[in-house]
């Protein structure tokens, strides 16, 4: 069984990879916000950023830094499939995933404008933002000295594969084959 995590900035193209790992590839595929999403309609608050911030940070804190992505990883054993676990957020869930055997940690970046401008084309629930407040969101995130806070840019310096998507969705899909060919001859 392969363990994929995605991790990377806001609207970097993680959910793209994850699409290409599921079609292409058979994965199955476990959703950090997908989680988060039904603990925040089950506490009856608003699904947006902010909102997924403060829950996810709340759980990390009751439980543990790994919390989320160990209860991904659980239902993901069970399936017995291929999976990638998308995203990746904290230093605490690299360390831990780094334990299964098989794991790779995979990260998405882009040049900031282009991904805003994906943000707002994509428009769910936790994109309708102007530019500034992206900034300051992605900038919320990046770094934290708490354990139970995202990390992205350290997630980011722990990854196996860094792909850089300022280009099209071909030339994505073409240097995630490249990388991950490489990784594997590389073990």
């Amino acid at each position: 069984m392969k363990v994929i995590g995605i991790t990377g900035t806001i609207g970097a193209g993680k959910g793209t990879v994850v699409d290409y790992l599921m079609k292409e590839k058979g994965f199955s595929h476990y959703s950090v916000r997908g989680f988060l999403t039904r603990e925040i309609i089950r506490r009856g608050m608003e699904v947006n950023r902010d909102s997924m911030v403060v829950v996810a940070n709340d759980l990390r804190a009751r439980h543990s830094p790994a919390y989320i992505i160990e209860a991904l990883y659980d239902e993901a054993v069970a399936s017995g499939n291929d999976c990638v676990i998308e995203s990746i957020r904290t230093p605490g869930e690299v360390e831990a995933l780094r334990k299964a055997p098989h794991f790779l940690l995979m990260a998405v970046d882009a040049d900031p404008e282009i991904r805003y401008q994906r943000v707002v084309g994509r428009g769910s629930e936790t994109d309708h933002i102007n530019y500034e407040t992206f900034l300051h969101n992605e900038a919320r995130e990046m770094d934290s000295e708490d354990p139970n806070h995202q990390n992205i840019r350290r997630c980011i310096e722990m990854a196996d594969i860094v792909l850089t998507n300022n280009g099209t969705i071909e030339a994505l899909h073409r240097n995630l084959e490249r990388q991950m060919a490489l990784h594997h001859q590389a073990k």
